[in-house]
């Protein structure tokens, strides 16, 4: 491994690595983007959590939309987020997104939401209309949710899986040591028995792990190891970036050959397709790995 201290980077080295360089353009597609999120009032993840990929993402005309409203009821130190008390639940947003997906002429959409704590169902009923319209508007987009764990309650997968989702997302984001401090309102096993519910109710399952928090890669690894037990299929590594002062300080970067070894171990593990790089994040090329599944089927029927 090649891990560079963050304590090591200073001002004069621009503060990150030289593989962090994102070009900030703005072309017509993200424009268009633009247009119809704010036209219809909706929220992104790509920009509450202030993602490096996003004018990449845009600009090709895609988007994770954030459900739910945009403030959440949990408070992780690596996410950017807004935490507080969300306001009622929006019962129309459901149609705008499902307008919205239709619109930019998606083939692949990706849902996620706030943590909403206070709801009985943790949103699920929500998640569960958002599939249905957008199959009722766009019926050859797949459909992938990124989702909280629902302090685990059985019945609000259920109302999410009934649905059929193309992918079922849960994030386990760190490593076990670390979730305590990291993601104190969850907790690491709730979250792979969540997985490990999904699969056994037939879903194909993904998860993700934001490596430079303070673990080791062993630590990621026993993670992967975890993933894997329980049937998890698709796996993204990324690296963490501090959204801001009062957020988690990085402990340390990750070069681009370890996330290839993250990669290569992960094949060797039995994941279908594992997104490992500095710049990965959940829905990055999530279109690429629905279409590797289905490549796949194919090849097997």
């Amino acid at each position: 491994m090649r891990l560079i201290p963050a304590t090591e980077l200073t001002k004069s080295s621009r503060r990150l690595p030289d593989w962090f360089k994102v070009r900030l353009t703005t072309g017509a597609e993200y424009q268009e983007v633009r247009r119809i999120v704010d036209r219809l009032g909706l929220h992104t993840i790509c920009e509450e959590a202030r993602c490096p990929n996003r004018w990449e993402c845009w600009n090709h005309r895609t988007a994770t939309f954030l459900i739910l409203g945009d403030i959440c009821t949990r408070r992780c130190h690596y996410c950017s987020v807004s935490t507080g008390r969300p306001l009622p639940i929006d019962r129309d947003e459901p149609r705008r997104v499902a307008q919205a997906v239709q619109a930019m002429g998606l083939r692949h959409a990706v849902i996620t939401s706030v943590n909403r704590d206070e709801l009985p169902d943790g949103g699920a009923s929500i998640f569960a209309e958002t599939i249905r319209l957008i199959r009722q508007l766009t019926p050859s987009c797949a459909v992938e949710v990124l989702i909280p764990d629902f302090e685990g309650s059985e019945a609000a997968l259920e109302t999410v899986l009934d649905e059929r989702p193309d992918i079922l997302n849960h994030n386990i984001e760190t490593v076990r040591r670390l979730f305590p401090s990291i993601r104190p309102q969850g907790k690491y096993d709730r979250s792979i028995q969540l997985l490990d519910r999904a699969k056994r109710l037939g879903a194909r399952t993904k998860s993700g792990v934001i490596a430079g928090m303070g673990e080791t890669a062993d630590e990621i690894r026993e993670v992967m190891r975890d993933l894997r037990a329980v049937g998890c299929e698709i796996l993204t590594i990324g690296q963490y970036l501090q959204p801001s002062a009062q957020h988690l300080p990085v402990a340390h970067f990750y070069h681009p050959d370890d996330f290839a070894t993250f990669r290569a171990d992960g094949y060797a593990m039995g994941f279908a397709h594992v997104e490992s790089g500095p710049l990965v994040r959940s829905s990055y090329h999530a279109a690429e790995q629905v279409e590797g599944f289905a490549s796949d089927a194919g090849e097997t029927a």
